[in-house]
């Protein structure tokens, strides 16, 4: 019988193939058609400390890691301190008996039958891929087809050390678990080349960014996307020089994304302000990680939701939404791009590394993705800050007989520079009007996502939403389960509906920010937060033992 949630643990150090190896683990659940959540772990080191990849599947739709895991394969013995306590009941630790003897589980000599190989701690990835095929009932041939496949380099090679692996270990192991096919073959992305997919999808032309760990392989994939979609991908000397290139972008019509973290965002923040007087339409994909400063760099966290809330100076509406799935990231990152050009301010798209770096089965429909598509002047003078009823107003982009004069500086309707108290109070006025438009039209969006019909009322948002809906899942917990999607503007018209209700909040941080825009906006009744903020998802077992104490 096909287990409900099957979990897969490789852990080793940094450049000895665990990542690559969870990777091909994913890519074998989905290739049978199962539903797969992979969560990658890693150190801020290019070689050494201690990396693991936790590879969850199940014949059902899955929205978390499991840290209790079947098999559990650690290359050394850092990662069987670490793991020893993460296996489930039944499941199997295979280690590499090269770095000590006395580990409990089935210890095999890796590193010992590598050593006559070119690179041997690469090898010890392959040996993971053999020990999983093994577990599963996987034959030799089909062993050594996804062996040539998945690691091209040294195919020869690859395929003799994973044989050698294989050998050893099925006799003990082989065929343990049954793993029942789904019902079609299943894409896989991270979350970043999903938000990526859909900017494209929304009309992106333009993305700029300085790597910044967790959000840099936007910049890595779309730069290998550019060739096709005709996208212009820079990597500019700093984050300054990001904001004000993707600014310049705008004023040329091109629809302009940046990426970056809380610190590379800290930089952009006067240029986010350029933005907002200049009414220039920005995408900003805002990735947290974990602490100030430099933080734990390779770790997830959801601290930034008030800098987001409140970045750049003076008054201006600033459009932030959160993503609640990787699936969910595609189609609103193209929504994102659609409405910060459609009322001219700048956007963040708020994501954490949790979801930007973790891969899952998706199933996107290309199609309801939204396009970004502007206002165009149709004749006349042209003003670019005519003060229309919407406070939108007409875009006209070089090149062009009309002068288009977009300012920093408070400005007149044709762009000139003001200083007069009446100019100055219209411009406020007419940037003001934006706020109430914006909350009429998003009446008619999907602005908030509603899980369930039972009780307690659990608030979350972006990626925690995955973890809280697989803890209800895992504990039989009847709860309904509410995710801002927009956090500003707050759509407050549906949430006030839960105002009077018990609820839990659930966040990823230490002082319950979510917790706290709600009760600024709504007035909410919380009878309880829980609270993480050790730079690591929240596992669903644990979760639910904690949502079951508090309900």
């Amino acid at each position: 019988m096909d287990k409900d949630v099957f979990t897969f643990i490789v852990g080793g150090k940094a450049g000895e193939g665990t990542k690559k190896a969870g990777s091909v683990a994913a890519e074998i659940f989905a290739d049978k058609g199962r539903y797969v959540f992979e969560m990658d772990d890693y150190m801020s080191l290019i070689k050494g400390g201690h990396n693991f990849s936790a590879v969850s599947t199940s014949i059902r739709w899955i929205s978390s890691h499991y840290m209790k895991a079947d098999l559990v394969v650690n290359f050394d013995r850092r990662s069987y301190d670490n793991h020893i306590d993460h296996s489930a009941e039944n499941g199997i630790i295979v280690n590499n008996s090269n770095e000590t003897e006395d580990m409990k589980g089935i210890n095999i000599p890796m590193s010992e039958i590598a050593k006559g190989y070119p690179r041997p701690n690469l090898m010890l990835g392959v040996g993971a891929v053999a020990i999983l095929a093994a577990s599963i009932g996987f034959d030799k041939e089909r062993l050594n087809y996804i062996i040539e496949n998945q690691y091209p380099r040294g195919i020869e090679d690859n395929i003799s050390y994973a044989n050698k692996i294989y050998d050893q270990i099925y006799p003990k192991i082989g065929g343990k678990f049954e793993l029942n096919d789904g019902d079609k073959k299943r894409s896989i992305f991270s979350g970043n080349q999903i938000i990526a997919l859909g900017a494209i999808a929304g009309g992106l032309n333009t993305y700029y960014a300085y790597p910044m760990t967790p959000s840099s392989s936007i910049l890595h994939y779309l730069a290998s996307l550019a060739d096709d979609f005709g996208l212009a991908v820079v990597h500019p000397e700093n984050e300054i020089a990001v904001v004000n290139m993707a600014i310049g972008s705008t004023y040329s019509g091109a629809r302009a994304m940046v990426g970056t973290s809380g610190g590379g965002f800290a930089l952009m923040v006067e240029g986010f302000s350029l933005a907002g007087m200049s009414e220039a339409p920005i995408l900003c994909v805002l990735s947290m990680r974990a602490g100030p400063a430099s933080g734990v760099p390779t770790y997830t966290e959801q601290a930034d939701l008030k800098f987001a809330l409140n970045a750049g100076h003076g008054e201006f509406l600033r459009i932030i939404a959160s993503p609640g799935t990787i699936t969910e990231a595609y189609h609103l990152a193209a929504e994102m791009l659609e409405l910060v050009w459609k009322f001219q301010t700048p956007g963040i798209l708020l994501t954490e590394k949790h979801l930007s770096e973790s891969f899952m089965t998706v199933d996107i429909d290309i199609d309801k993705a939204k396009w970004a598509k502007p206002e165009l002047h149709s004749g006349g003078e042209y003003k670019r800050y005519l003060n229309t009823v919407s406070g939108v107003s007409p875009l006209l982009f070089p090149p062009s007989k009309e002068m288009i004069h977009w300012n920093s500086y408070e400005h007149d309707e044709r762009g000139i520079t003001t200083e007069k108290p009446e100019m100055i109070t219209m411009m406020h006025n007419k940037r003001k009007k934006k706020f109430n438009v914006i909350e009429d039209y998003m009446k008619n969006m999907n602005s908030v996502n509603v899980f369930g019909t039972g009780e307690p009322i659990i608030f979350t948002w972006g990626s925690t939403t995955m973890s809280v809906l697989e803890a209800l899942k895992y504990g039989k917990i009847n709860a309904t389960v509410v995710q801002p999607i927009y956090l500003s503007p707050l759509p407050v018209w549906i949430l006030n509906k839960f105002k009077n209700k018990e609820s839990i909040v659930v966040e990823l941080n230490s002082t319950g920010q979510l917790a706290s825009l709600l009760r600024e906006k709504i007035g909410i009744n919380i009878k309880e937060e829980i609270k993480q903020y050790d730079a690591r998802p929240f596992d669903p077992i644990e979760l639910s033992t904690k949502l079951k104490e508090v309900v």
